[in-house]
């Protein structure tokens, strides 16, 4: 029986979640199937472009952050912590 692949075969062989059995297989899918080989090309480009991606947070929230850990109830004043 022939196995069919899918794109998200495709993507767990990006993502290296096959097996090297697996993986052998989903190559020679690629390889007779344009399409899925299309899908992986542009699945590579995604996940290398997705890499380089960097997120900070809004001061805002980093302030908002540590106000609530300055007051929260675990973290005593130092004045009180002396005692």
């Amino acid at each position: 029986m022939t196995k069919t692949f899918t794109q998200d075969d495709v993507v767990r062989y990006v993502y290296e979640e096959t097996s090297p059995e697996e993986n052998l297989l989903i190559e020679d899918a690629m390889m007779s199937e344009p399409e899925l080989m299309t899908f992986f090309l542009e699945a590579l480009e995604l996940r290398a472009l997705m890499n380089k991606i960097e997120r900070q947070p809004r001061i805002s929230t980093v302030q908002t952050i540590l106000n609530y850990s300055k007051h929260h109830p675990a973290n005593p004043p130092a004045r009180l912590r002396q005692s």
